[in-house]
């Protein structure tokens, strides 16, 4: 049975009888044009507070994982009334977790102008990162705050990047201004960049970013607790590596109370998006393109999985070819040592690829890679930020290419 609900001037629906919300009919919720809010209740360790709902089955799911990447093609029309399946199908059908005690917040309207974005650390990384937001964000961030805690690194960039202008141009680059600490989560996202630990070119390490696991843990562990603190309410955004791993540290750290035990008062797990993934689908395109068997990844293919060792390359979804796809994630997989070999840190694809481009279509709401909360792990798929809530692409899997994203899930659920 769907019950109807309204809540101020929201319509919501569930399968749950919730006794402290106003009941309405069917006939009422029908006459709803915008959104419609549908309640459902997880454990919060486990599930994200809210998400689009782009296929009926994820109605009737009662906890996410792996899964939230393979398109059910049951037939749902007997199960749910038909506007509401043509309401999934306009992007129009929220879930909310009201596990979460904030729940409500999620509904709230969407921002609907220019983003304001913090940048945490302006290393290598950073740097080239504000770089690209700075030259192609124009049209979609209004201003870009800058944080580094060594005063002459900030006001370095501060003069050097509001110095790069197009002369006899009406194109408004985004304004670069230095920020305090205390200013950190005055912003629609917050971009965690810090690092501590990059080995030098020429170190043997086979993973480099497993080796800044403990080290960028602690980091944003302290970064993690100021959003709680500040109620922060936009998206928390990491590109630092391990950026998976970092992801699900900065959600545990920021619902912890002062006692240390989990209250899910702090970020949600999908206000927490990792940046890894966007540069390892450009190295896979890089390889792909330079042979006419593999020029079909760049039209159909995809990459799953997190930045670094498991990562899955899969060549095609309709015609998946095993060969093709292991070879071209061995390729990516290894791509950065290749510049190491050349005696330079492979910072600048991760930051314009994974970072500023990402970021911007993370804005823009246009598909990107991102790491999302899948159950128990963030985990790195084809995703979008529709009227603020997370768009996971799901797809028919082949049985091979799904049991290989399976296993490269279960790695990062394990280590953290």
């Amino acid at each position: 049975m769907v019950y109807y609900y309204k809540y101020d001037d929201k319509i919501l629906m569930s399968f749950y009888k919730y006794e402290d919300l106003k009941a309405i009919t069917e006939d009422e919720a029908k006459l709803n044009n915008g959104n419609i809010y549908f309640l459902n209740k997880m454990d919060p360790i486990k599930s994200r507070r809210s998400f689009i709902v782009n296929d009926p089955s994820l109605l009737f799911k009662s906890s996410e994982g792996l899964e939230l990447l393979i398109l059910d093609d049951v037939d749902y029309s007997s199960h749910i009334p038909s506007w509401i399946i043509d309401s999934i199908k306009n992007k129009s059908v929220i879930s909310i977790n009201t596990e979460y005690p904030n729940w409500k917040t999620a509904l709230e309207d969407t921002y609907k102008g220019k983003w304001n974005v913090n940048i945490v650390a302006l290393g290598d990384v950073g740097s080239t990162l504000l770089i690209g937001l700075r030259l192609l964000g124009g049209d979609c961030i209004d201003r870009i705050g800058i944080y580094d805690r060594n005063v002459n690194r900030l006001k370095r960039w501060e003069y050097e990047i509001n110095q790069v202008r197009k002369a006899f141009s009406q194109y408004e680059f985004p304004k670069v201004v230095p920020i305090t600490e205390n200013q950190l989560f005055d912003c629609h996202m917050f971009i965690f960049c810090a690092s501590k630990g990059v080995p030098p070119v020429g170190s043997k390490i086979e993973d480099v970013r497993m080796i800044q696991f403990e080290s960028n843990r602690n980091i944003i562990k302290e970064y993690a607790q100021i959003a709680r603190n500040s109620s922060f309410k936009g998206i928390f955004a990491v590109v630092s590596d391990p950026v998976d791993l970092l992801c699900k540290v900065a959600f545990l750290e920021s619902n912890k109370d002062s006692s240390g035990c989990l209250d899910f008062k702090g970020l949600a797990s999908n206000q927490i998006i990792g940046y890894g993934l966007g540069v390892m689908n450009a190295r896979a395109c890089f390889y792909a393109e330079k042979s006419e068997k593999t020029m079909h990844f760049l039209r159909e293919g995809r990459v799953f999985g997190p930045h670094g060792q498991g990562l899955v390359v899969a060549d095609s979804i309709d015609n998946y070819n095993e060969d093709i796809s292991n070879y071209l994630t061995e390729k990516t997989v290894n791509a950065n040592r290749e510049i190491r070999e050349f005696g330079y840190k492979p910072y600048v694809a991760p930051s314009l690829s994974s970072g500023a481009l990402s970021i911007i279509s993370t804005i823009k709401g246009e598909w990107f890679y991102g790491s999302t909360y899948m159950g128990s792990c963030y985990m790195g798929s084809k995703v979008r930020l529709v009227k603020g809530h997370l768009e996971v692409e799901r797809l028919k899997l082949p049985d091979r290419l799904y049991n290989k994203i399976k296993e490269s899930y279960e790695r990062l659920v394990r280590i953290i």
